[in-house]
């Protein structure tokens, strides 16, 4: 059965929640916190503990392929895929409706500690069913920014399913990236089933961390996303304003 916070844990980090850096299993460690401590010893070696931050990378700098992933800063890298995800979108949602300048919003982000989303609130659903339809959202937002350039070709494909083996993904996880990564991009199949403000939000926080924002075609496809999801302006600047401050580009990885 597909579980797409753990899936989305694997997007973000590239370990399995239930081992460390090493690959061995952890002892009285929380799943999340754990990852957060020792994500990214795969894919760009060991950071240092939480103060290093987590790569946004995982399966995420897989799909990217020679271009760079991501590094979460702070104690944001401490929550886990999708609580993190909910955690950025809410800063940039709350500065936003507070009438606060973009710049104010990063120099925040980069510097005071992010604040969990509210339980119950569209960015940290209530309930199970909830979370896990929220999770697949943003899976498949993930995946088709990471094809918005088009390189996700064939063979690059195929490298992909190879790199995926490594992470010991189930039979489920696999065949949902797989069948996201063979769907034809599509905005308006990423911005249908979206409820609520703030889940568009998050969706195109989403679609950052997944993105070279210094690419035309993807500065194309994130306005293109922005118009779909009926994002105010203003709140795009903020989002981009979270992940820019709350984040550091890591190097690309070798190919």
């Amino acid at each position: 059965m597909l579980d797409t916070k753990r899936l989305l844990d694997q997007f973000l980090s590239g370990q399995q929640p239930d081992q460390n850096q090493y690959g061995q299993p952890n002892q009285n460690q929380s799943p999340l916190g754990d990852l957060a401590r020792s994500a990214g010893g795969m894919l760009s070696g060991n950071l240092g503990g939480i103060g290093g931050g987590a790569v946004a990378g995982g399966l995420v700098a897989v799909l990217l392929g020679s271009k760079s992933a991501r590094k979460m800063a702070g104690n944001v890298a401490t929550y886990g895929g999708m609580a993190a995800l909910g955690a950025l979108a809410y800063h940039a949602y709350r500065n936003y409706q507070a009438g606060q300048s973009p710049t104010t919003t990063a120099q925040t982000a980069a510097s005071v500690p992010a604040l969990p989303a509210p339980q119950g609130t569209p960015f940290n659903p209530a309930s199970e069913a909830e979370q896990q339809s929220l999770g697949r959202h943003l899976l498949r937002a993930m995946i088709a920014a990471a094809k918005a350039d088009g390189h996700v070709d064939a063979t690059e494909q195929a490298n992909i399913f190879a790199q995926m083996d490594r992470l010991n993904l189930s039979s489920d996880d696999k065949a949902f990236v797989v069948d996201e990564l063979r769907r034809p991009l599509d905005i308006d199949s990423v911005a249908e089933g979206v409820r609520t403000p703030e889940e568009a939000a998050e969706i195109y926080a989403a679609s950052l961390l997944a993105i070279d924002v210094d690419n035309p075609a993807e500065r194309g496809y994130l306005g293109m996303l922005a118009a779909r999801l009926k994002l105010d302006d203003k709140l795009v600047e903020h989002l981009h304003a979270t992940i820019e401050g709350a984040t550091e580009k890591s190097p690309a990885p070798a190919r």
